[in-house]
């Protein structure tokens, strides 16, 4: 009976076929290729997912700082009405005045613990960002461009525009 030597370093068969050690060596690289490809599939995967927990802890960080926004947007009216309030008291101090002024403030503290700012930018050069213009007036005392007078103040929740402020602005 005759058998083939399949010891390494063996020749090829003469007939033209592949040896077992080229087979073997071809399997080989398949495997390590196909390794290769897996670590690579892997490492986007988890890139993948490190990305998609980033992105949903920052949905769940929005929704936390702007889950209030309806009920502040809701009160602001409130705020106005108290405003307008204090202004028909006049500057007089009396139980009225006195009583709308601390209502205000504890609702401004409230609104602010919740990411509310105040937006009230009498002097300060006219911002597009946070301030509509409704008209414009002359004022002498006044740098060109400011705002000298406010109707209704705006309002920013957690560095976000809520409400522009409706100013006149000091022409140029």
């Amino acid at each position: 009976m005759h058998t083939e030597n399949s010891q390494p370093g063996a020749e090829a068969p003469q007939d033209g076929s592949v040896s077992e050690n080229e087979l073997l060596a071809a399997e080989l690289d398949q495997l390590r290729a196909t390794i290769v490809a897996l670590k690579e599939e892997t490492l986007r995967e988890r890139a993948e997912l490190d990305n998609q927990r980033k992105r949903l802890a920052r949905d769940v960080d929005m929704a936390r700082k702007f889950a209030n926004e309806r009920l502040l947007a809701e009160l602001l009216p409130v705020f106005d009405s108290l405003d307008a309030g204090l202004t028909a008291a006049g500057p007089d101090a009396g139980p009225l005045r006195d009583g709308l002024d601390l209502t205000l403030k504890q609702l401004l503290k409230v609104a602010g613990d919740n990411g509310l700012t105040r937006i009230d930018p009498v002097g300060q050069p006219f911002n597009p960002d946070h301030h509509q213009a409704i008209s414009q007036a002359d004022a002498p005392d006044a740098a060109p461009g400011s705002v000298v007078q406010v109707f209704q103040k705006g309002y920013l929740l957690n560095e976000r525009l809520l409400r522009p402020a409706l100013v006149v602005v000091a022409r140029d």
